[in-house]
Formats: C-alpha cells, sequence, structure tokens
C-alpha cells in the first residue's frame, strides 16, 4: 500500500474527537483526492505530516524542541519521505530523528489533526498535520537535532506558555491514552 493509500485509509477509519477535528479530517480527505502528490512537501498549497508527542514512561511529561523557524515548543514532526510506508511510520521516524531516542513505541493513533500555515512554500503554505503519540523507555536521554535550537522534558500540565494549544492537545491526549493502557505498536 502506498503512503497516500495508507493515509486515506487512517483518515477513513479515524473518529474524530471535535466538530472541528472533524471538519479537519474531511478537508485532509478532500486534499488527498484532489492532489496525488499530498504526501509531499511540494505539494501546494499544502501536504500532510505528521507529528508526535514524545512522553515519557510514565507519561507524566513530554519531550518538546524549541522550533527555529516557529519560535515556539513543540512536538517532534516534519515531512513525509519517499520511504515512508505508512503515517505511523513518519511519525515514529521523526520523533526518533529529532529526539535521538531510541525504542520509541508508538501509541495507536493519530490522536489528533491539525492544520497550520507555514514557511514550506511562500508566501503561504499549510501543514495538513496527522498527530501521534509516542512513549520513550525508562531512562531515555534525549538528544538535540540540528533541527531544534532547544530540547526538554516538560511536564504534560505546564507546558510553556511559548507553546500552542494544538501541542497541549496533543500531550494531554498521549497522556490519556497511556493512563487508559492502550497497547503501544511496535
Amino acid at each position: 500500500m502506498s503512503l497516500h493509500h495508507d493515509a486515506v485509509a487512517v483518515l477513513s477509519g479515524w473518529t474524530a474527537p471535535t466538530p472541528e477535528e472533524e471538519a479537519l479530517r474531511v478537508e485532509f480527505l478532500g486534499h488527498l483526492r484532489a492532489h496525488d502528490d499530498a504526501m509531499t512537501r511540494e505539494c501546494v498549497p499544502g501536504h500532510l505530516t505528521a507529528t508526535t508527542a514524545v512522553l515519557s514512561h510514565d507519561g507524566t511529561q513530554v519531550l518538546l524542541t524549541l522550533h527555529p523557524k516557529a519560535g515556539k515548543w513543540l512536538p517532534m514532526g516534519g515531512h513525509c519521505e519517499i520511504s515512508d510506508t505508512s503515517l505511523a511510520a513518519v511519525a515514529l521516524r521523526e520523533a526518533w530523528e529529532e529526539s535521538g531516542i531510541s525504542g520509541l513505541r508508538l501509541l495507536p493513533g493519530p490522536l489528533a489533526v491539525d492544520r497550520h500555515e507555514v514557511w514550506c512554500h511562500p508566501p503561504r503554505s499549510w501543514h495538513l498535520d496527522v498527530e501521534y503519540a509516542a512513549v520513550a523507555p525508562a531512562g531515555a536521554e534525549a538528544v538535540m537535532s540540528e533541527e531544534s535550537l532547544d530540547l526538554r522534558w516538560f511536564p504534560v500540565d505546564q507546558i510553556p506558555e511559548l507553546s500552542d494549544e494544538a501541542t497541549r492537545r496533543l500531550a494531554k491526549r498521549g497522556q490519556a491514552a497511556l493512563d487508559s493502557g492502550s497497547r503501544v505498536l511496535g
């Protein structure tokens, strides 16, 4: 199955938890139908991306990166690559690349969707973001990548002001999924 087909299947089978996210889910599916290249950064006016909230082994903390372009504390995430086979694989790859943590375990997802303006194609482009959460092994130490100005663990209920509501929502949903005993994926 291609990455494009996986995205259609994932979003078609996902139940959005809010009316706003349901509208985005439908918008993302329409974008996929209209653009064969919707999974690539070359797709204008926007493209699908994957984000992952990396949680500590006990779910009390979330690892955030100080994003150089956004100037905010955000979860790990980014663009799809040709070698990616699924949105879940994109989410896990990006989380590992940006956190340096081996052994991350993805929670079943997605947990959220978000649409935000980005700088890929000036003057305006959009990331149609499909969001997941992953759990780090106990004692995991993060290693900052070149894509970050800083990398820190924050309590899920104390995400800094220099962040956004989508980050807070994703971290809380990841924590709730872990607390509910969701089966982690390898």
